[in-house]
């Protein structure tokens, strides 16, 4: 699927002032294709440690196999040779001219306990999602620049029917996995994919050698998309130990396949809930972990708002890599059972709230957690979005709006 990538713009900048620029993300989302591009640009010079020969040459003699890539080089997968790190440090420290090292990771290199120096003041890291929305339409959304500014226009999107919302939600934004039409195939891929996650980059980073217990926690996981994470009733759910358990939920993240959204906390004397929210890195593959095998079937499914949940906070942190104003994703939950789905803060602490429902018909009630969220917020609050398969904008008040789900791409 050959189409334009909106972190791409992000990772240009970033090449003009940055020696060392680290592209990570899941497997299969198009880091690949995107640095090739780059480095045939830039007359780069390409590697991956995914081939066994280079992958030697780099950990037998790292400043020899650094030293001869040239002037710019692309790595990719440089999570295979964590140890090469510190070879680019030493390089960098000898030129810091901009844009010398490109790589890309599968894992999150950070969190390896193998690496052996930080690249901090000397690297830039960029996240590179599954396909989003707007980029499937070539486009690059604005949606959260226009719902933190001071006086917003929203123009009206198209109108998504819940049939036709299914459908997104089910396809993901992997781009192998939205090739393939027919059901049975796509199943095999992410059936294939899960495999290869783990019997590649998991085994790699953790020394576990019995994993057969992590495609039931993600099937789990799926079941329980955009609910609070409870580690307790999860370890006894699936009998596995909690120490056990702790360390393949890190393992999952380091793997971008698990990313939880944390809980938004104010200083105005709420008792809040801390737990994170659960949440899988892409809408279609936790509907093929739910069972799902369609988009007729999903939108009957009792999981179906769940996933929609999940689905728009990926789309939210997607989006949020090419915005003008830098958020953070949370949500909100107050112990009394009030909460909003997502929460957006700028670096200015303004705050957003989002609400998610499945259903057309929205009613007053399906504003009350977003209410809450104003009082607590205080001035800090710019306005509430109730988003769902509507057929206009309707304003609850001055400051919360229920919009159909399409502006997420389309304003």
């Amino acid at each position: 699927m050959e189409l334009q990538r909106n972190m791409r713009h992000a990772v240009d900048l970033a090449l003009k002032d940055t020696p060392v620029v680290l592209v990570n993300g899941a497997r299969q989302t198009g880091k690949t294709t995107m640095v090739k591009a780059i480095a045939k640009a830039r007359g780069g010079n390409y590697v991956t440690l995914d081939d066994h020969p280079t992958l030697e040459a780099a950990l037998n003699d790292p400043p020899a196999f650094i030293q001869g890539l040239g002037k710019m080089a692309v790595i990719d997968e440089v999570q295979n040779a964590p140890n090469i790190f510190r070879a680019i440090k030493a390089s960098v420290d000898r030129d810091r001219k901009p844009g010398r090292f490109l790589l890309t990771g599968s894992a999150n290199v950070l969190a390896l306990p193998k690496l052996g120096d930080s690249l901090a003041g000397r690297m830039e890291i960029l996240a590179l999602h599954p396909f989003a929305q707007d980029e499937l339409a070539a486009r690059k959304s604005g949606f959260i620049d226009k719902v933190l500014a001071a006086r917003p226009n929203f123009p009206a999107p198209t109108v998504i029917d819940r049939k036709h919302l299914a459908a997104l939600v089910n396809a993901g934004g992997y781009p192998e996995a939205m090739s393939r039409k027919d059901g049975k195939r796509r199943s095999a891929w992410y059936n294939a994919y899960i495999t290869s996650i783990l019997q590649r980059d998991v085994r790699d980073i953790s020394n576990i050698t019995g994993l057969t217990d992590l495609p039931r926690l993600l099937q789990a996981l799926a079941l329980r998309s955009s609910g609070l994470l409870n580690l307790a009733d999860l370890s006894r759910t699936l009998d596995i130990p909690h120490s056990t358990l702790r360390r393949y939920m890190v393992l999952l993240e380091a793997t971008f396949l698990s990313t939880p959204l944390n809980a938004w906390s104010t200083h105005r004397g709420k008792r809040l809930v801390k737990a994170p929210k659960l949440h899988l890195a892409d809408s279609g593959f936790a509907a093929h972990l739910a069972g799902i095998g369609s988009p007729g079937q999903l939108a009957n499914a009792h999981v179906f708002g769940s996933l929609l949940e999940t689905f728009v906070v990926n789309e939210l942190r997607k989006i949020s890599g090419w915005s003008k104003a830098r958020v953070s994703l949370y949500h909100y939950r107050t112990e009394g059972g009030r909460e909003v789905d997502i929460v957006l803060e700028d670096a200015q602490g303004r705050i957003v709230g989002i609400e998610v429902k499945a259903a057309m018909a929205v009613g007053s009630n399906d504003i009350s957690g977003l209410k809450d969220l104003r009082d607590a917020a205080g001035s800090k609050w710019r306005r509430g979005i109730l988003l769902h398969p509507g057929l206009n904008i309707t304003p609850f008040a001055k400051d919360i709006h229920a919009v159909p789900m399409s502006a997420l791409w389309e304003w």
